[in-house]
């Protein structure tokens, strides 16, 4: 049948800005789905600790007062997220997360910045695995595709009806419901056990970057530098606090 017709856990998160190191968990999300179907979910509201730009504001509707009189504390919110997925990791269900690179960092940002255990500590030292990013995908097997490649964008490429944009169940549900309409378009992606197209992704993910980098830089950015890592780059060791 494929994993795209087992269960799958969409996850999203919408946060204070654009940088996964810097930014805060604002809202959260993970829906349980199958066969395109939701099955549960939970969701989060934080009270990042900081003010949430208008900018941010204007994306995903959640003001600082509310947050502030409405949300949890960053830590535990950070920390039920992060012991939910692992629980679904644990069993070898796969996480689906638009650009996974994003969410995942900000969320291992959070962690550290609370000192709470790693997603890697809480899977006794392996790597949060398998997780699936319609984004990387997509933008492997139609490389040539023109126009945008945001979720809206990739979304209404594959038929997904996405509701509600910019909240983080309407983004959570529809990136688990783009992997399976990939998937259904691309019997060569479906064929794959969720492991093995783990492993894929970290390779068409590193020669996007490869080769976005060799763009700009041949017209004329010389220093330019597009980060390989996926799903989750850690902060580098010399700027960890001791």
């Amino acid at each position: 049948m494929g994993w795209h017709r087992e269960l799958l856990i969409g996850f999203d998160l919408e946060t204070t800005g654009t940088d996964p190191r810097e930014a805060r968990i604002v809202t959260g999300a993970v829906i349980e789905v199958r066969a395109g179907e939701p099955m549960g979910r939970r969701e989060w509201l934080a009270d990042p600790g900081v003010e949430i730009p208008a900018d941010a504001v204007a994306v995903h509707g959640i003001s600082t007062a509310r947050a502030t009189a409405e949300g949890h504390p960053a830590d535990r919110v950070a920390d039920s997220i992060a012991d939910t997925l692992v629980g679904y990791w644990r069993t070898g269900v796969p996480v689906v997360a638009y650009n996974a690179a994003f969410d995942l960092t900000l969320l291992s940002a959070e962690l550290r910045r609370h000192a709470l255990p790693s997603l890697a500590d809480r899977l006794g030292g392996l790597a949060p695995a398998p997780v699936i990013d319609p984004y990387t995908i997509d933008r492997w097997v139609d490389r040539y595709r023109r126009g945008k490649r945001n979720l809206e964008a990739v979304c209404a490429e594959y038929g997904i009806t996405l509701d509600a944009a910019h909240t983080a169940p309407a983004d959570a549900l529809a990136a688990a419901r783009l992997a399976s309409a990939i998937a259904d378009r691309h019997p060569k992606i479906a064929s794959l056990p969720p492991a093995d197209l783990h492993l894929r992704q970290i390779e068409w993910y590193a020669q996007w970057a490869a080769d976005f980098q060799a763009f700009l830089r041949s017209k004329g950015d010389a220093g330019a530098v597009v980060d390989a890592t996926w799903p989750l780059r850690e902060e580098p060791a010399e700027s960890r606090p001791v």
